[in-house]
């Protein structure tokens, strides 16, 4: 499903505002970003939405992209679509083109407006009053179970690693202000990617893929540590990182020439530490036929990537929606970056659903599983109340 304004007459002028990109959206209405480090996209408003699901999702996605651009009047190669895509095929993936968006990069910024700027009331960005927690779908204890039948599984040779996930549920007393969650993360979590598509607000860590031209950069986490424990002389660990590595290098082959890798090393984030490589090579793909060749990776999925997408289904049911599904924008030129939608909660009114999830081995112990779950809620929780 696509929708369009009439006008999609693109301009594009010099702003001269760089500084708390998060605060410019006018209301909370139809924000999207990605931002880090100060820098980065943020726009309002919907000049187009693409709405698709199924297998052939990323395909689709390709298209209805490439038509819209086709269609635009002006300055069209300033257009950005800010994509979501779902974890599984079940879900609904969208590409949202914002009527304003504002692009600052290396201390410059410019505004690209498609149509007539929206005339919209200005409403000041709100911090939640009060939130209360209640557990999600898979409270602490039957996700733990759910651990410990993944891990007999997988010590029985019926897959090598899984990646399990739970939820847990914000309720405040007025409707969340995504504008505030983005401002929370992006100063707290500036190493990683602040994101707002549709109704999912996260902080990433992982950038799946970023394609600029004929070079393709990944970087790829799996492997983490909330205790200062050395993660590089973690056998476990690493055998988890060598499972993700691995799926992103194979499944990119065939799409890839060139193809380094720089690793591991460990990536300290505020309250979490991760295991990191960094994967680099040219290309001819598009951004969105990458995503559908390499996702899930093993960070996200398993591996093997079917049987562990069976256990899934079978031991978490949850409906992930984008969480851990590609998150991110694309350009006219095809150019774009997509992380991976971790340390996210999505917001339908005065309630938000955050998700966390672990990568499981053989060696997984079910409670320090759990304790990670809490320590990776934490990056979104904290930022939701302010703390």
């Amino acid at each position: 499903m696509t929708t369009l304004l009439p006008d999609l007459a693109v301009r594009v002028e010099e702003f001269d505002r760089t500084d708390e990109l998060w605060a410019l959206p006018p209301s909370p209405r139809g924000v999207v970003c990605w931002l880090r480090g100060g820098a980065g996209l943020i726009g309002w408003g919907e000049a187009a939405r693409i709405e698709v699901a199924g297998p052939d999702r990323f395909d689709r996605a390709a298209a209805a992209w490439r038509a819209f651009v086709e269609r635009l009047d002006g300055d069209a190669a300033h257009a950005v679509a800010f994509a979501s895509f779902s974890f599984d095929e079940r879900g609904r993936s969208v590409l949202v083109v914002p009527r304003v968006l504002v692009r600052c990069t290396g201390g410059r910024a410019r505004i690209t407006t498609i149509g007539a700027a929206p005339a919209e009331v200005f409403v000041p960005v709100a911090r939640p009053a009060a939130v209360r927690w209640h557990d999600g779908r898979l409270p602490a204890p039957r996700w733990r179970a759910a651990v410990a039948e993944a891990v007999r599984r997988m010590r029985s040779g019926e897959l090598d690693k899984v990646v399990l996930a739970r939820d847990l549920v914000a309720e405040a007393d007025e409707p969340l202000d995504p504008r505030f969650l983005i401002g929370e993360l992006t100063s707290r979590h500036p190493q990683c990617w602040t994101f707002a598509v549709d109704d999912l607000v996260g902080a990433t860590p992982e950038m799946l893929l970023r394609r600029e031209g004929d070079r393709m950069t990944s970087r790829v986490l799996a492997g983490s540590s909330w205790t200062g424990h050395d993660l590089l002389t973690s056998r476990q660990h690493l055998d988890e990182h060598h499972y993700a590595v691995a799926s992103l290098v194979s499944a990119t082959a065939p799409h890839c020439t060139e193809v380094r890798t720089s690793g591991p090393s460990e990536l300290h984030l505020r309250n979490i530490s991760h295991l990191a490589t960094d994967v680099v090579a040219r290309t001819t793909t598009g951004l969105f036929e990458l995503a559908r060749a390499v996702h899930p990776t093993a960070a996200v999925g398993g591996t093997p990537r079917d049987a562990a997408l069976r256990l899934i289904a079978e031991l978490e049911g949850l409906d992930r929606g984008g969480y851990a599904g590609p998150v991110g924008w694309v350009d006219a030129a095809g150019d774009g970056e997509l992380g991976i939608a971790l340390r996210c909660a999505r917001l339908t009114g005065r309630r938000a659903r955050l998700f966390a999830g672990c990568g499981l081995i053989a060696d997984s112990d079910p409670d320090a599983e759990v304790r990670e779950t809490e320590a990776k809620f934490a990056a979104v929780r904290d930022a939701i109340e302010g703390r």
